[in-house]
This record gives structure tokens, C-alpha cells and sequence, in this order.
């Protein structure tokens, strides 16, 4: 029975809304520790690695059957539509974001705390200046948040920082705002953002106490699985979708996915999760209307399905061991 469930859970591995994708030391006060890399690489999971590079190499394929579902095609020249404010969105949704984030005493997430005074003073300004509606203004508000970012980063290191890696994204994105190299900044936000969904799902392959010990205080459901293969298979589902943000797969249905699964997990968490997932909330939206758009997706490169297939699934594995070997080995 054990096995059909699993079976089960490959095929909407992409897809599904209801595992809990919470950033894991939010929500618990257990310390990190290290499994042994042989825990880890279990046959159960070398089993899953493959199981699943083969789906996301068949799901390559299957992507453009979807614009044949009737409806489908004229819901994406709709959103196609609403392109030209993605800038816009992308800057007063950081904004947003920012004054969830200093009401609440924090910055960028909910484990950075705010101490000094200046930090209040330096966040606000930042938001004042997003409001402004002129891409000067925006790009010293940039300039703030790549500071604050950096002072940060001093001292909670860069392994811990990893997990934010999007923000750099966002900044990079207003840089390069109305400048020649314009378009180049929604391809690296999608490449940021799927980076550090990547690196943060490895957390839980390499620290699975800590979410386990989530589950159990907070009564996360697991739908029947143990807590430690539930740990297991939802990591596997945000590395998933990590990766397919960066090979440039189902953008639009990832982001719509996405948005759903933080809807739901706030239900459990709470206005913590508000905050810490309202910067992802905005970026999610910017990807439900740009789709793929200007973004040459690397899968693009190989023009046969065969070639597409082997490289998806080749690309996958190489991914996952690289994200793997290099968080366990600086983990601390």
C-alpha cells in the first residue's frame, strides 16, 4: 500500500497544492541538526530522484498539448495583455511587501528583526522611494535594499542568505530598469527565484527534525505518510518546482499552484507566513502574467524531444546532486 501512494504522489508532484512549503525555522525553535549523508541518500530517495527526472522529462512534452485545451490558449493571450505592468507591480508590490515587513518589526523576513533605529529609517525610506513614481527614485531605493541586504548578510552569513537569494533578483531587476540591459531582469528574477526555492528545499532533506518537529506542533496533516518520508516527498515537490522555474517549464500553472499552497499554509501559520511569503506573493503574480515571455528557456536549446527528454532528466539529477553535496557540505 506504502508503494501506490507514493506512485500516487510522483504523478502530482508538480502540481500539488497541499503540502505544507513553509521556510522551516520561522515556525520552530529546535536546533539544526545534520543527518548523516547516508540517511539522506537512501534507496527511497535515489528512487524518487529517478522516478521523478523521468516525469519532468515526459512533462517537457506534454506542455504544448495544454494550449490545445480549449480556453487555455485565449486565458494566455489574456494575461499576455498585462505585461506592461509588470514593472509596476513588481515595484509598489515591494512596497507592500516592505511595510508588512516593518510593521511587523522585521526585514526581508520574519528571522531578521529590526534593532536599531536605523534600520526603521532606512526600510521606510526604501518604500517612499519604490511609491515615487519615477525609475531614478527606484533605482536608489535598489541601492538601499542591496545594502540592507549586504549588512545582513555580514553576519548571518552567506549559507544562511542563500535562502533569500530572490531579493538580489528584485534588485537587479530595478537596475537594470529603463536601461538597455532592461530585459534581462524578469529572466534572472525567474532564475533567482527558482535558486532559492532549490536551496531551501534541501533544508529539509538535511535538517528533517526541524520540519518534523513543524508538523507535530503545529498539526500539519501528512494525508497518511509518516512524518519523515512526508518531509522527504514535500522538499522533493519545492526542489521540483525550483527547478522547473529555472529550465523555464510551466510558469504560469507553477506560480498559480504556488499562490494556492501559501494561501493554505497561512490557514496554519498564520500572519507570520504573511509576511514572509508577501515579497514571493508579488513575484508569483509578476510570473503568472509574463509566463515564459522573453525568457529563452534552457530546455529551448535542444531541439528534438529526444534531446529535450534526455537533457531534462540528465539536468535534473545533475541539479539535485550538485544542491545537495554543496548545502550538506557547508551545513553546519
Amino acid at each position: 500500500m506504502k508503494k501506490y501512494k507514493i506512485i500516487l504522489l510522483i504523478g502530482l508532484i508538480c502540481l500539488s497544492p497541499i503540502i505544507a512549503n513553509a521556510h522551516v525555522k520561522w515556525f520552530t525553535e529546535k536546533e539544526p541538526e545534520k543527518v548523516p549523508i547516508e540517511q539522506i541518500l537512501s534507496i527511497q530517495f535515489i528512487v524518487l530522484s529517478l522516478l521523478i527526472a523521468l516525469f519532468l522529462a515526459l512533462l517537457s512534452q506534454f506542455i504544448p498539448l495544454l494550449m490545445k485545451i480549449p480556453g487555455v490558449a485565449k486565458i494566455d493571450m489574456k494575461l499576455d495583455g498585462y505585461r506592461k505592468y509588470s514593472s509596476s507591480i513588481l515595484k509598489y508590490g515591494t512596497a507592500v511587501a516592505f511595510i508588512l515587513q516593518v510593521v511587523n518589526g522585521t526585514m526581508f523576513a520574519p528571522e531578521f528583526t529590526i534593532h536599531n533605529s536605523w534600520q526603521t529609517v532606512i526600510m521606510w525610506t526604501i518604500i517612499v522611494l519604490l511609491l515615487i513614481p519615477h525609475h531614478y527614485a527606484t533605482k536608489i531605493a535598489s541601492i538601499l535594499m542591496l545594502g540592507l541586504f549586504l549588512f545582513i548578510w555580514s553576519y548571518s552569513g552567506w549559507f544562511h542568505m542563500l535562502d533569500y537569494g530572490f531579493y538580489l533578483a528584485i534588485i537587479g531587476v530595478f537596475l537594470v530598469g529603463k536601461t538597455k540591459f532592461e530585459t534581462a531582469g524578469f529572466p534572472f528574477l525567474y532564475l533567482g527565484t527558482g535558486l532559492s526555492l532549490c536551496w531551501v528545499a534541501v533544508e529539509k532533506w538535511v535538517y528533517p527534525l526541524m520540519t518534523i518537529d513543524i508538523i507535530h506542533r503545529h498539526n500539519v496533516p501528512t494525508f497518511g505518510f509518516p512524518s519523515d518520508l512526508f518531509v522527504v516527498l514535500s522538499a522533493f515537490i519545492e526542489f521540483v518546482v525550483g527547478y522547473l522555474l529555472i529550465v523555464g517549464i510551466l510558469n504560469r500553472v507553477l506560480a498559480v499552484a504556488l499562490t494556492i499552497l501559501f494561501t493554505l499554509t497561512t490557514m496554519i501559520f498564520g500572519y507570520t507566513e504573511v509576511v514572509g511569503h508577501g515579497m514571493i506573493h508579488i513575484v508569483l503574480l509578476i510570473f503568472i502574467i509574463e509566463g515564459v515571455s522573453f525568457y529563452y528557456p534552457p530546455v529551448k536549446m535542444h531541439k528534438t524531444r529526444l534531446d529535450q527528454m534526455i537533457f531534462v532528466f540528465l539536468n535534473f539529477l545533475f541539479a539535485l546532486s550538485t544542491f545537495l553535496l554543496i548545502y550538506y557540505r557547508f551545513a553546519q
